[in-house]
């Protein structure tokens, strides 16, 4: 069999102790159910630790050694067993309900500090990790830490005080034959310790490739349209097969693993049993111990090799809970790239004038220039178009206003103060920002209009659909604003989904509007329309429209000309056309020759 070769992310983590104590503050917060956890848990080992002392007394007694066996003596017995029994019973239903419960609150506080770390990351971030991964981090890995975090404190306990109490009773009974047992125990230790680490290894491996399985099940099934058209289904199929295939060699390496271990833990059931018959059937022949004792000795045995094998098979859902850990203290171990200074204050912004000084960018993870010394100012209230060849650093000129990524060098500045001395919540505040691709949240249209927040008034909302031309088609469906939107607003068409990605946007009245080509799936009547009335919304705002169509743009006051990451041109289209060598290529390889023509008066 070959190896799968996997990329595994979580390698360079610690060990177990260094994950059990990032766990163990979660772990603190319900420390009293988890005491009241482990004392039915101590509660539960007294009919196991009782039962072989009963069955000695019983035994010795028949043989007439000690007390006389009598009924009063059995019924006393059974009724102690039962008394014992009626508590385990009680101990055991709060350790199954409250205590698996416990599991679940760590499990939902950790999903929740997962989450709210994965909404301060960066841009950088989600480009270079797949959904898919993300997705299985907070929802597979930690479903497997609600057993962990209510079974591991309790079955280590358990094992501690069975082992403990059985060595005590055992030397009682024989203590040259208890160090012979218990001389196995060490050994079985070393070989389990190591075994555990390969199990681990096979989890760690299996969770970074259902991640990667995942990623290419959501590409094929959202992208189906485009598989369909390009009669790429084979192709998708073999891509699912081949990650297929390596989970399943993935998941067969981790059952040999698991078989090793299994197979490993028998063994020394068998080594004890082997030694407690030779040494406790030599010690029978001599008269060393009584026929109770032994079976109390064999029972005792019983007992600790039974608890030996409850950790051991415990063992794999340990490995899955510390995986779980280790994928959780991933994702809060990646370091918030943008964040907030110290002494950030809300600031109010009354003008929203936005001035780039001397700014460059490169991205984090390539290195690659994609701004040069950028300096340029927006006034407040001034209508700014950008546009120029693909890569030509538009998009990323964008990104630095809300500080979706910060400048490598300069400084953005709104109304004189750097964005990076503003609290993010203010910053956002004034921002109004369509994607290139519209992007709807599963609900409805009303609850995505007013996803700006509660202060968003039907009125705005249906002011806003106006504004954004999509009130006629939000009044064509039978629900009107409460029609429901799918996942991802799969259920609308792409002209649609703009236009009411858009109308969010309006319903927020920011004093900064960014449209990052936002106008692209609209037709041209639709964006002339929804222009023009955009226009009167944003007299006193200040807009910066992202444009591939010169058509769309050619009515703006001013047009800036990025290409290569350096402005190049800045001025009207009859401006640009007479001094912008790169805005001519660009126009005269879109525009019609009455478009070209266009006078000054015209604008």
């Amino acid at each position: 069999m070959s190896k799968t070769k996997i990329n595994d992310p979580g390698a360079h983590h610690a060990g177990s102790g260094a994950l059990i104590r990032r766990f163990l503050p979660y772990l603190a917060k319900y420390k009293m159910t988890l005491f009241l956890d482990l004392f039915c848990a101590a509660l539960t080992t007294l009919c196991d630790i009782v039962l072989p002392k009963i069955m000695s007394t019983i035994t010795n007694a028949a043989m007439g050694v000690g007390i006389t066996l009598t009924a009063g003596i059995v019924l006393r017995l059974a009724a102690l067993y039962f008394v014992l029994r009626i508590i385990d019973g009680a101990a055991s239903y709060y350790m199954s309900s409250i205590g698996h419960i416990m599991g679940v609150h760590i499990e939902t506080d950790m999903r929740r500090d997962a989450f709210d770390h994965l909404l301060k990351l960066d841009h950088t971030y989600y480009n270079n990790t797949k959904v898919g991964t993300i997705m299985g981090r907070i929802t597979n890995d930690l479903f497997d830490v609600t057993e962990f975090a209510h079974h591991c404190p309790e079955e280590f306990f358990i094992a501690a005080i069975k082992i403990v109490v059985s060595f005590i009773i055992l030397c009682r009974a024989s203590v040259p034959l208890t160090l012979a047992v218990f001389a196995c125990v060490p050994l079985m230790g070393v070989v389990s310790v190591y075994l555990n680490g390969r199990l681990r290894a096979r989890f760690r491996q299996q969770r970074v490739q259902i991640g990667e399985l995942n990623s290419t099940i959501e590409d094929s099934l959202l992208g189906q349209g485009v598989v369909k058209a390009f009669a790429a289904e084979d192709e998708e199929r073999e891509k699912f097969a081949k990650g297929n295939r390596d989970f399943e060699q993935i998941k067969t390496l981790g059952y040999y693993a698991m078989g090793a271990f299994n197979t490993s833990t028998r063994l020394f059931d068998g080594l004890m049993y082997l030694v407690v018959i030779l040494a406790g059937g030599l010690s029978l022949v001599y008269g060393r111990i009584t026929a109770g004792d032994m079976v109390a000795y064999m029972l005792y045995v019983t007992t600790l090799i039974a608890t030996i094998r409850r950790i051991v098979e415990f063992a794999e859902q340990f490995q899955r809970g510390m995986t779980g850990i280790e994928r959780f203290a991933e994702i809060m171990d990646t370091p918030i790239a943008i964040a907030d200074k110290p002494d950030a204050k809300p600031l109010e912004v009354k003008q929203g004038g936005i001035e780039f000084k001397d700014v460059s960018f490169e991205y984090p993870d390539d290195h690659n220039q994609v701004l040069h010394h950028v300096n340029l100012t927006i006034r407040p209230g001034e209508s700014l178009a950008l546009v120029g060849p693909s890569g030509g650093g538009k998009t990323t000129l964008c990104n630095l206003i809300p500080r979706f990524y910060d400048a490598t060098s300069g400084a953005v500045c709104i109304d004189g103060v750097d964005v990076r001395d503003m609290p993010q919540a203010t910053l956002h505040d004034l921002m109004g920002y369509v994607p290139q691709r519209g992007v709807l949240f599963s609900g409805t249209i009303d609850s995505n209009l007013k996803f700006a927040g509660e202060h968003i008034t039907d009125e705005d909302v249906r002011t806003a659909a106006g504004i954004a031309q999509a009130t006629e088609f939000i009044d064509a469906k039978p629900e009107g604003y409460a029609s429901p939107i799918a996942q991802g607003g799969s259920n609308v068409s792409g002209g649609q989904k703009q236009r009411l990605s858009i109308a969010r946007s309006i319903a927020k009245k920011p004093r900064i509007y960014l449209f990052d080509d936002s106008f692209s799936a609209l037709d041209y009547k639709t964006d002339v329309a929804l222009r023009r009335a955009l226009k009167a919304q944003t007299d006193n705002a200040t807009v910066i429209i992202v444009a591939q169509r010169i058509s769309t743009v050619l009515h703006a006051n001013r047009i800036l000309v990025l290409d290569d990451g350096c402005i190049v041109g800045d001025g009207t289209h009859a401006q640009l056309m007479e001094s912008c060598p790169e805005y001519q290529e660009i126009a005269r390889s879109q525009l019609s020759q009455k478009e070209l023509n266009l006078s000054k008066e015209g604008e």
